[in-house]
């Protein structure tokens, strides 16, 4: 959006803010959801790697193809605990959180401070 459209939006009384702010979430809250954003990208990463689909993927995970799903889009009922062994299961690893899954990824990798 250009900045001339977001002024007129703010003076009619919009206002822009991120999924967090919006929340009010904490500075570790925020955090958390950013790992576990992270890590379902790079199940997925690791999955599409392998040239898996979800079905073939639940099946070497020993789960079912609508948890594969739930683990990759870090839908909150998935402990990160799940989210890590599927990582590993699939060939991926720690690092693979810390950079974008792909050439051309829109995801901001993640950042150690």
């Amino acid at each position: 959006m250009d900045e001339a459209k977001r002024k007129a939006l703010e003076k009619a009384g919009w206002v822009f803010e991120d999924a967090a702010e919006f929340l009010e979430l904490t500075e570790e809250e925020r955090r958390l959801v950013e790992l576990r954003l992270a890590v379902a990208r790079a199940v997925r990463g690791a999955r599409l790697a392998r040239k898996l689909t979800q079905g073939q993927a639940a099946r070497a995970l020993n789960t079912s193809r609508p948890d594969v799903s739930k683990i990759e889009t870090a839908d909150r009922d998935v402990s990160l605990d799940l989210m890590f062994r599927s990582l590993f299961a699939l060939g991926g690893v720690v690092s693979d959180i810390l950079r974008p899954v792909h050439a051309g990824s829109d995801s901001t990798p993640l950042t150690v401070e």
